[in-house]
């Protein structure tokens, strides 16, 4: 089994852990109903994605 022939500093430990950080997610408005939504995914409030209805929202 590989065993580490020398210890970590602290200084490189710290640097691969500052890379393992949460990202917040982005956000724009849609076009057509000016909602937040996802850039590149379909809009959950009008349901177009690049001026083209995708999903009918509100019909059962």
């Amino acid at each position: 089994m590989a065993v580490p022939k020398k210890r970590r500093s602290l200084m490189k430990r710290r640097q691969r852990r500052a890379q393992q950080k949460l990202t917040v997610p982005q956000y724009i408005t849609c076009p057509q109903c000016k909602a937040a939504m996802q850039p590149h995914r379909v809009c959950l409030a009008c349901g177009y994605y690049k001026g083209k209805e995708i999903i009918r929202i509100g019909e059962l």
